[in-house]
């Protein structure tokens, strides 16, 4: 079995971001590991000054899927473009609640809203600057 799995880079925000995630749409932390817990050391130079302690590594689970996502090496390690994360719910009301809790800080691209393909469909770009789609599944597919 395949599996494709993000892995989003933060550019040293990638803490603040997790936090964000688990308020906005219940994301919950699997795994974590600081650049500090490495059982070996970085080839010299390969960290930004100060990024010692910003996360090397970590898993977060949203529902059934699996988000990773790091640091990076320095404040220059993001760029979200050419793609979103897309959302799917069976309920009107917690993709409402996903969708309000990563608008916070973000931009609304497109509001929640009936489209042909689902009774309750949106686009949003978070703080962070990653993309998102937020779907209510109708019933019948």
């Amino acid at each position: 079995m395949t599996h494709i799995q993000p892995y989003l880079y933060f550019a040293g925000r990638c803490e603040e971001a997790i936090a964000f995630y688990g308020q906005a749409i219940g994301a919950k932390v699997e795994f974590m590991m600081r650049h500090s817990d490495s059982p070996d050391p970085h080839p010299p130079g390969l960290l930004q000054p100060g990024f010692e302690n910003k996360i090397m590594h970590a898993t977060i689970r949203v529902g059934e899927a699996i988000l990773m996502a790091s640091d990076g090496c320095d404040d220059q390690s993001t760029g979200f473009k050419g793609f979103s994360l897309s959302l799917s719910f069976s309920a009107e009301a917690d993709a409402q609640k996903a969708f309000a809790g990563l608008s916070d800080g973000g931009q609304v691209m497109m509001p929640l809203g009936k489209t042909f393909w689902s009774p309750c469909f949106g686009m949003v770009t978070d703080r962070f600057g990653v993309g998102w789609m937020v779907t209510v599944t109708p019933a019948d597919k």
